[in-house]
């Protein structure tokens, strides 16, 4: 782990290779990320319009963004039939619904994905695209069919140009702890799961995270989250040198958090840039969630742990094969996000990953950062290794095993 040096030379040129950086990113990449769909309107936005114009029972239907708390009391007040008619009707607008029972979720988000295959087959076929377009349609149809499969849990699903995703496993209604995971740049529906190097992308983090906190715990109910359902800075632009991004996948983050069944404890882990969406949304987060892990970051938009405004417990680790401690960790004029997460004077619990490799082996497993991320995630606080090999990061606990 290397130390926060805040020596004003090193500051400085800190500013002028990230300034550096940024006008390099500006002269060959621009803001075309920013302009790629203003104007479209999403199939999500379509669906979202019609349920707002729908009605049940000679009465409109309740504000698609309102209270999950709402949402959840209309859902409970229909009929099992009545119910599946409106996933049924609405699919995009109820599978990606926060307060809609995860269940309903699930089966409308079936809908929604096989729709959207059927809506990639068609385009294969069209004269138009160019060879390149046909590739991408074939590529998004396959991976369409394989999240639509009945063993597929998916919470959140939206086609619109690289889409978004959220995936469950587990039980998320009689969960005891549940899992969040928060991946980093170039995360989209194509890159949601991978069979090369598969513990790099959120499926196989999730499903590696999942197994380890069943074998770590296997009398704690868990569930985790593979939640991909925010825009991701594509490749290291100017999208992933500023919080734009974040900005928005924090909003989108807090929301399904209030979205989430029961009373369970959460912990995010946030990987990469995905830490700076939970370092934003840090802010505003519900009280349920105990625990923010960061894995790789490159910083959080905060200069210490305690300007996150959190009362979650925030952990950080980085192993030594990790190219992001070559990124200046700092914040000029909106780019760059913060202090060094792992730096001692951050303030954050510093969890081993001394047998991770490179920046995304945190969630490989038989990796000491996996099985760290695994005891925070069933609360067996006491049982985390620490970087310093001091017991630094288990200060305040007792016991064995804690909720």
């Amino acid at each position: 782990m290397t130390s926060f040096d805040s020596s004003p030379q090193l500051n400085v040129w800190r500013a002028l290779l990230a300034l550096a950086v940024v006008f390099v990113m500006l002269a060959t990449t621009g803001w075309t990320a920013v302009r790629q769909h203003r104007g479209v309107t999403s199939p999500l936005q379509t669906a979202l319009t019609a349920w707002e114009h729908g009605r049940i029972h000679g009465h409109g239907l309740p504000a698609p963004d309102g209270s999950p708390t709402r949402l959840a009391h209309f859902f409970s007040s229909l009929t099992q039939h009545e119910r599946n008619g409106l996933a049924k009707r609405y699919p995009l607008a109820v599978g990606n619904m926060n307060g809609a029972p995860v269940e309903l979720r699930y089966r409308a988000n079936r809908i929604a994905l096989d729709q959207a295959r059927k809506i990639e087959a068609r385009r294969i076929h069209d004269d138009r695209l160019s060879d390149v377009g046909h590739r991408d349609a074939q590529q998004r149809m396959k991976r369409f069919a394989l999240l639509s499969g009945r063993d597929r849990h998916i919470l959140a699903f939206d086609p619109m140009g690289n889409g978004k995703v959220a995936e469950v496993f587990g039980d998320l209604d009689k969960a005891q702890r549940v899992s969040v995971v928060v991946p980093g740049v170039d995360t989209t529906v194509l890159t949601f799961q991978r069979t090369f190097r598969k513990y790099s992308a959120p499926v196989g983090m999730a499903r590696s995270l999942y197994a380890a906190e069943r074998q770590t715990s296997p009398h704690t109910r868990t569930a985790v989250i593979a939640w991909a359902d925010y825009t991701a800075p594509a490749g290291l632009g100017v999208d992933a040198a500023t919080s734009m991004r974040a900005d928005d996948g924090a909003v989108r983050l807090n929301a399904m958090l209030r979205g989430l069944p029961g009373r369970s404890s959460v912990a995010l882990y946030c990987h990469s840039y995905g830490s700076v969406v939970c370092g934003v949304a840090a802010h505003h987060l519900p009280s349920r969630v105990s625990d923010i892990a960061v894995a790789g970051s490159p910083g959080m938009r905060a200069e210490s742990a305690s300007g996150l405004g959190t009362h979650a417990r925030v952990w950080a680790t980085r192993d030594k094969d990790d190219w992001i401690q070559d990124v200046p960790y700092m914040e000029v004029g909106g780019l760059g996000h913060g202090a060094d997460p792992v730096s001692s004077g951050f303030g954050a619990r510093v969890i081993s990953a001394g047998d991770a490799k490179g920046h995304t082996g945190y969630f490989e497993p038989g990796t000491e950062s996996l099985d760290n991320f695994a005891e925070i995630g069933t609360g067996a606080y006491r049982s985390v290794s620490c970087a310093d090999a001091q017991d630094s990061c288990r200060e305040g606990f007792s016991g064995s095993a804690s909720a």
